[in-house]
């Protein structure tokens, strides 16, 4: 009989990194509350937890502080690294959408559109 049958949580590694069992939740999104100094009751129901599995996770955490936030580290690195990827694609797609001539019969929305724009510029 494992833990978790048991009735305690317990921290797995995943492919998405440790987890808390029973869960889609990383330690790693606990740890952006840990870092930001919130109170376990408030992660607790931000996430829906059990007492059992919020104090699972805070103790794994604390228990192996410097592997755990080694790994957040990283986490957040590669979090970085697609949010700027994916701002890059978008800026080209957006820039490739612009560029297109409207649609045949709608010339006159791409008209108003256009001067809306043009409005909008002079406000900001």
């Amino acid at each position: 009989m494992d833990a978790s049958s048991a009735g305690q949580a317990e921290i797995i590694r995943t492919e998405r990194g440790l987890t808390i069992a029973g869960t889609r939740i990383t330690l790693y999104d606990v740890m952006d509350y840990v870092t930001a100094q919130y109170p376990p009751k408030f992660i607790r129901s931000l996430f829906n937890l059990t007492e059992e599995q919020i104090n699972a996770a805070l103790s794994y955490i604390e228990a192996n502080r410097s592997e755990v936030e080694a790994e957040y580290q990283l986490v957040l690195k590669q979090s970085e690294e697609n949010r700027q990827y994916w701002e890059e694609r978008k800026r080209e797609h957006f820039a490739r959408v612009a560029a297109m001539p409207p649609r045949p019969g709608r010339e006159a929305l791409w008209a108003k559109l256009q001067e809306q724009k043009a409005r909008h510029k002079l406000e900001a």
